[in-house]
């Protein structure tokens, strides 16, 4: 059984008031990372400001992770539903496709921090693979195929 928006907010801590809900069911229906303007576009009613805020409060409560793509923009994606707060959940390689300028989580691809010199102290890592995702090289393929 799928939990509800209010049972996800509230198993992660976080009270469930209507603009949480609102930014939470929408974010739910993105497939890949998004932006602080992607949910502008979608919630139009709801200022950045508090876009934003959901956004870290979220974060910190683990339920989401942000991704660092090069893009400019920083993007955010749901944690996997057993998400602790732990590093492990999040240190997999991410995929920005030049195309559509998407970028999606790669969870099958996880990442071992590498052994540090003496003194330096792991907070976070990045990994991003850039290239055409899966969507944009098929409509590639259906174009050279008309052609």
């Amino acid at each position: 059984m799928e939990e509800s928006a209010e049972e996800i907010l509230e198993h992660h801590g976080i009270k469930p008031t209507a603009n949480r809900l609102m930014v939470l069911r929408t974010i739910s229906d993105f497939g890949c990372a998004f932006s602080v303007p992607d949910i502008e576009m979608q919630l139009p009613t709801l200022d950045k400001s508090t876009i934003f805020r959901t956004l870290t409060l979220f974060k910190e409560h683990h339920l989401l992770h942000t991704i660092d793509d090069g893009s400019g923009a920083l993007k955010y994606h749901m944690c996997r539903p057993d998400c602790d707060g732990r590093h492990s959940c999040h240190l997999h390689a991410h995929f920005y496709c030049t195309e559509c300028h998407r970028t999606y989580c790669l969870e099958k691809m996880s990442l071992r921090v590498p052994p540090l010199p003496e003194g330096f102290v792991f907070s976070d890592m990045n990994f991003v693979i850039k290239g055409v995702c899966s969507n944009c090289s098929s409509r590639h393929a259906e174009r050279k195929n008309m052609a």
